[in-house]
């Protein structure tokens, strides 16, 4: 209820974002191409066996396991359906852990899981792109969503479970957004005033968003049935305010863009 939901921040960028696009399409595609994209909500019935078992073969096959992190060992075993349910049958899978980290990062387990995630990366992720450079923004997002991963299944070391989502490395980009332009204007909507928007600075909206993800890794605030990685994002924000530093973005302070056409200065960034 305390948490707020940005969906615009007034804040213009010098050049087109074009990494942070591709990094979107990236994961709606893939998104698309899984087999997770077929539930859609309150349209899709139930899903049978076969799509639940076929579900948990993808993500154990893509998917960053802590267990196999941790050993860099892969779980060889594929999962097939059977009439009783899904079941694990030995066999070499191929996967390799330290590559998993990544290609987890591009997937999501649901439509609202997705969109939220690409929300946050579309409104904040194209002024830090602006700030570093496409090349420093590309090896920043990565390397960020690394770090989350990592230190989450090093902090579960013997787990089993499968991580999946970009929210590691959004949560880098909030980190360092919050760094470069902590008085930035976003507005956002106030779920507990019934989703009225308000224009708060950014340290407002980025740190509230930081301390509620730390509550939940501390246990001051409760996610009763949650399977959200909250450390994964507590570790991915710390890791952004770091490594935005390291890369120099502070000192790559740039003029304001210049106007276009007459009337406003380029393009802004919009949530969707």
């Amino acid at each position: 209820m305390i948490s707020l939901i940005p969906i615009h921040d007034d804040n213009p960028t010098r050049r087109a974002p074009v990494v942070n696009w591709a990094l979107i399409a990236l994961n709606v595609i893939v998104f698309l191409l899984s087999p997770v994209a077929d539930e859609v909500p309150l349209v899709s019935g139930p899903p049978t066996r076969a799509d639940v078992c076929e579900q948990l073969g993808f993500f154990r096959r893509w998917a960053a396991i802590p267990v196999e992190l941790t050993r860099n060992d892969p779980i060889d075993e594929r999962i097939e359906a059977t009439p009783r349910g899904c079941l694990a049958v030995e066999g070499d899978t191929g996967k390799i852990p330290v590559l998993s980290a990544l290609t987890a990062m591009f997937l999501h387990g649901g439509w609202l899981h997705l969109l939220g995630n690409m929300l946050f990366l579309m409104i904040f992720g194209n002024n830090v792109e602006d700030r570093l450079g496409r090349f420093r923004y590309l090896l920043f997002y990565l390397g960020c969503g690394y770090v989350a991963t990592y230190v989450f299944a090093f902090a579960n070391p013997n787990s089993d479970e499968t991580l999946v989502g970009a929210s590691g490395a959004i949560a880098g980009v909030l980190g360092a957004y919050l760094v470069l332009y902590p008085r930035a204007r976003v507005t956002s909507l106030v779920p507990f005033l019934l989703f009225l928007p308000f224009q708060l600075p950014a340290w407002i909206v980025l740190g509230s968003w930081f301390l509620l993800q730390y509550a939940y890794v501390s246990g001051l605030a409760m996610a009763e049935g949650s399977n959200v990685a909250y450390l994964a994002h507590v570790a991915g924000f710390v890791a952004g305010i770091v490594g935005v530093i390291a890369l120099g973005g502070l000192r790559d302070r740039r003029e304001p863009p210049p106007p276009r056409f007459g009337l406003r200065s380029g393009p802004r960034s919009r949530g969707w």
